[in-house]
């Protein structure tokens, strides 16, 4: 059995080659950026055109799996022995989910997503500008950001979490196949799986880093009046870098603890702040009438595709957050499962599903919607400055408030914190991926790893900004739909034999004996 609490010594097949595959991709970016671009563009339209429905229906079914397990027997298994209680407290557990997980994407889109559904509401299920686009503008930022999201993340956090704690297996995703695959889970097989798995968590999560180099350029250009452009953003990212790898170097409990706390306040503040100086009852009664109408079309909502067109619109917003959920996935999953020790099976649904979803429900609800009603009532245009500026809309919306100056430097720093405590963890677990699922990986691979995610969000950012990642996010996950079938397809053949054992010894059979019952039963 690999050693998952002891750093290895050795770097494995795993590490050369996930290394190898993202560096010529930088490499290819350098040297040929149009090729690459027209390349990546290709392939999006193709994945689009022939799988896009896999985006939709995959989150559907994964949802339904986690509820019927959180209300099954197999809800009081806990994600390590019967033993085993919480590591963490339950609020600094709550802040690690919420912050190191999603962060950076709250300030990116929190206002800009709802503002372009209300400026163009989604599959022209609403007039632009009126009361039914506000509220199909809240309930389409919510199926982005929501169950569907958490659902990807949650299924991955369970099965490594069910692996690594109560199996004692290694922290990669190889190793929940061993039920499929048998040993050739650790062979060539094994290895080929979890070198996809870096390659699409480094591309996935390098979307978001990208995401945060673009807010704070457009907020210090505004506060300091710094030139904004991509030589500002690429020096943004170099010394975000710099941070995040020295934050990750620190360790779980230091870094990314305290600095997701951090985070946790700051938005804190920011969301009080909108929520009482702005029109607090019609926020209220907004996020409530979109709750309800998220809740009664959920299903239709949910598997609405571009039958009809739309398929640019979707891959703009449903498909590109789908496919950036499942990009994520195996990065959040082995976050979680590591933060997760000790809790059962229901706990980790319900709050891994509900918490999250509802935080950020009334996150896009008070920012949003704040824009929407300075929009509607008090002739703002911010839906404009969003179609021209993506970036811009959650600083459009601030300077309608008091003491702009002061929100604006708070969501540059919220930006910041967020781009950190996202990218040092996904940098941890990078590192505990490629050193055979060590859970300390020695500080020159999380540097090493660090400094790849930086040149490859440089290299995206030159090559075409917000369109590139976009792409990448989208293309790089697509095969990793199958691995997320494979990995529920094991998950449950494990769970399956722990209910066989939890039976025979209700039938005071004692477990090591099964193996001789089983064959006698079927004889």
């Amino acid at each position: 059995m690999h050693d998952t609490t002891t750093t290895h010594r050795t770097l494995g097949v795993v590490f050369w080659a996930s290394l190898s595959v993202s560096a010529l991709f930088v490499v290819w970016g350098v040297a040929a950026p149009e090729h690459q671009t027209a390349t990546m563009n290709a392939s999006l339209n193709w994945i689009t055109a022939r799988f896009g429905w896999a985006y939709l229906l995959l989150p559907v079914l994964l949802l339904a799996l986690l509820v019927g397990l959180a209300c099954s027997r197999y809800g009081r298994i806990r994600l390590g022995s019967d033993e085993d209680r919480p590591e963490f407290a339950m609020h600094t557990w709550i802040a690690m989910i919420l912050c190191a997980v999603m962060g950076i994407g709250l300030v990116s889109y929190g206002v800009a997503e709802p503002i372009s559904h209300f400026a163009t509401p989604p599959h022209g299920l609403a007039e632009s500008g009126t009361p039914q686009a506000a509220v199909l503008a809240l309930q389409y930022a919510f199926y982005d950001w929501g169950l569907h999201a958490w659902a990807i993340f949650a299924v991955f956090g369970l099965a490594l979490g069910y692996s690594i704690h109560r199996k004692k297996r290694p922290g990669l995703i190889s190793a929940l196949f061993r039920p499929l695959l048998g040993r050739h889970a650790d062979g060539p097989a094994g290895k080929a799986i979890d070198i996809f798995t870096v390659f699409a968590t480094l591309f996935g999560t390098t979307t978001s880093l990208g995401l945060g180099a673009l807010q704070i350029d457009h907020g210090l250009n505004l506060l300091l009046g710094t030139p904004s452009g991509t030589t500002a953003q690429v020096v943004i990212v170099v010394v975000i870098t710099v941070l995040f790898s020295l934050s990750a170097a620190s360790g779980i409990k230091r870094g990314i603890r305290y600095t997701s706390e951090v985070n946790l306040s700051v938005a804190s503040l920011l969301f009080l702040f909108v929520l009482f100086l702005g029109p607090t009852a019609f926020l209220i009664s907004l996020f409530l009438e979109s709750i309800g109408q998220y809740s009664s079309e959920f299903l239709l909502m949910s598997l609405r595709g571009p039958a009809f067109g739309d398929t640019e619109w979707m891959q703009g917003w449903t498909y590109f957050m789908m496919a950036w959920w499942v990009s994520w996935g195996a990065f959040v999953g082995v976050f979680l499962a590591r933060i997760s020790r000790g809790r059962t099976i229901r706990q980790f649904v319900l709050v891994v599903l509900g918490l999250p979803s509802l935080a950020f429900f009334a996150w896009f609800s008070v920012f949003g919607g704040a824009a929407i009603e300075l929009d509607m009532k008090h002739g703002t245009d911010i839906a404009g400055d969003t179609a021209a500026e993506l970036n811009s809309a959650f600083f459009a919306t601030l300077a309608e408030f008091p003491l702009p100056t002061v929100t604006a430097a708070l969501v540059v720093l919220l930006a910041a914190l967020f781009f950190i405590s996202g990218a040092d963890a996904n940098t941890y677990v990078l590192g505990m991926l490629t050193t055979h699922g060590s859970t300390r990986p020695r500080t020159p691979i999380l540097l090493l790893w660090g400094a790849m995610t930086g040149a490859l969000a440089i290299i995206l950012l030159l090559s075409g900004g917000l369109d590139a990642l976009q792409q990448t996010a989208i293309v790089s996950s697509a095969p990793f739909l199958l691995v997320i079938v494979g990995m529920v397809v094991c998950f449950l053949r494990d769970l399956r034999s722990e209910g066989t054992a939890e039976e025979a010894v209700e039938a005071n059979i004692a477990p090591q004996h099964l193996a001789q019952v089983t064959p006698e039963k079927t004889e």
